[in-house]
């Protein structure tokens, strides 16, 4: 497995993951599939200030994870919010803790603090990986989404500075 960081020629496969959960889970509230176009956009917009990175195997994106500003107001300037997603043949292989790995150690050389990932819910799957990985629920917002016909609440899981 080779972990690297984004580039925009990995934009398509990126869209292609993100896209099956897009269309049939509610782990993202994005409702309308991304083009190869705009996911190049994205990762440039990340990449200009933190990590946006894959795990290839034989030229295949498996996943890919990224953080982002947290809030866009000053004092928030040492939080971020992680997302990670992985190819949904290729869950329960490691791959997720991997990109994690390599995401904390990048971000301990800078001057992050907080990181959070927000869950929708339910996703025990998700809950257990994060809780595994260090991460603490620290907030639970109820019925605050309207996906693929019902109602979903949303958990908030923190780990500060022990990365």
């Amino acid at each position: 497995m080779n972990i690297r960081q984004a580039q925009f020629t990995d934009a398509a496969q990126i869209a292609e993951i993100y896209n099956y959960y897009i269309l049939n889970t509610h782990h993202t509230f994005e409702t309308e599939p991304l083009s190869a176009d705009e996911m190049q956009q994205r990762i440039a917009e990340t990449s200009e200030d933190y990590p946006f990175l894959i795990a290839e195997y034989e030229g295949v994106i498996q996943g890919y994870v990224y953080a982002a500003q947290f809030k866009l107001r000053q004092a928030y300037k040492h939080s971020v919010e992680v997302s990670i997603y992985v190819r949904n043949q290729a869950k329960q292989k490691g791959i997720g803790s991997e990109l994690y790995q390599r995401l904390l150690e990048e971000l301990s050389e800078t001057d992050v603090h907080a990181l959070m990932a927000g869950i929708s819910l339910p996703n025990e799957a998700s809950v257990r990986f994060h809780e595994k990985l260090g991460y603490e629920k620290v907030a639970h917002f109820r019925e605050v989404g309207y996906k693929l016909g019902r109602w979903v609440d949303v958990g908030f899981w923190e780990m500060l500075n022990r990365f």
